[in-house]
């Protein structure tokens, strides 16, 4: 009886209360988040970040607090880990989100072509990860070039306009309305290279376009610069790997990967040639990387 008497004492005993957060905790916390929104940051060569990392990995309650600091600022929390470190992305009313039109002013870029530097950054993404394997696996590194991303789009185009005649639409856009005009004809007829004097690419041109959102993932941290060929060509890092996964599900980027214009075999990305496909036609801005 005296047993059964101790044992329901000690049940009925309360749980221990847990530590309160303190000022300092709420600091780590949010210098933790902090870290996030600097994306060319690699934790390995801080050791404070790489501390609030393992802290966050240890301490439920630590990463609980990180989780809260990061959705009050309105961020989303992709990962937290050491390859990645932590990985945010800014949801639709956050201050931190990227809208066109801020992108179109960080690069000078003409805000009246928003759908051509939207498509860009879609097909770099496409392109990068071709295959749903690619997204899971950790390891995979995505490889892109300037004329190469241009090429790809330029082939999309294609595949879209033979599907337009096939069922007898106008691939010509109103001459009263040219900002109706769809994306991809308004890429197919736009100089890829352009004229300079100096030689330089102008802006304007597609390779221009695509020059911009490359160097714009690269200062984001999303991409890395490895050498000049092909217009320029850049690696994937593990922070844009995580972007890309939020937004696959777009119907804009499915509907890309549909056009059978990137084939799959053993991960490498290549062209192939025009050929009569069942295509699907592109939605214009859905589920690009920017807010509207």
């Amino acid at each position: 009886m005296s047993e059964h008497v101790e044992w329901s004492e000690a049940e009925a005993s309360p749980p221990s209360a847990p530590a309160a957060v303190t000022p300092a905790d709420a600091a780590d916390a949010a210098r933790l988040v902090a870290f996030g929104l600097q994306p060319k940051l690699q934790p390995a060569r801080d050791q404070e970040y790489t501390e609030l990392l393992r802290r966050y990995r240890d301490d439920p309650a630590f990463a609980r607090l990180a989780d809260a600091v990061a959705t009050g600022l309105g961020l989303v929390v992709l990962e937290v880990s050491p390859r990645a470190g932590m990985a945010v992305t800014a949801a639709e009313d956050s201050v931190f989100a990227v809208r066109l039109g801020d992108y179109a002013r960080r690069t000078a870029a003409d805000s009246g072509d928003r759908f051509l530097h939207g498509l860009a950054h879609l097909a770099v993404a496409a392109l990068a990860f071709p295959r749903p394997e690619d997204l899971a696996d950790d390891t995979y590194i995505g490889r892109v070039t300037v004329n190469g991303v241009d090429a790809f789009v330029r082939q999309a185009c294609r595949r879209l306009e033979e599907r337009a005649e096939k069922l007898g639409e106008n691939t010509d856009p109103a001459t009263d309305a040219p900002g109706l005009e769809a994306a991809w004809r308004i890429w197919a007829r736009r100089s890829a290279t352009g004229a300079t004097k100096d030689a330089r690419r102008p802006a304007a041109s597609t390779t221009g376009i695509v020059a911009k959102a490359l160097a714009f993932l690269t200062d984001s941290g999303f991409l890395q610069r490895t050498g000049d060929d092909g217009g320029g060509t850049y690696r994937t890092t593990a922070r844009y790997q995580l972007q890309v996964r939020d937004m696959a599900g777009s119907a804009a980027m499915a509907e890309l990967l549909e056009l059978g214009v990137v084939p799959v075999t053993d991960g490498t990305a290549s062209l192939l040639p025009a050929e009569d496909t069942e295509d699907l036609e592109l939605v214009a801005d859905a589920g690009l990387p920017f807010h509207s």
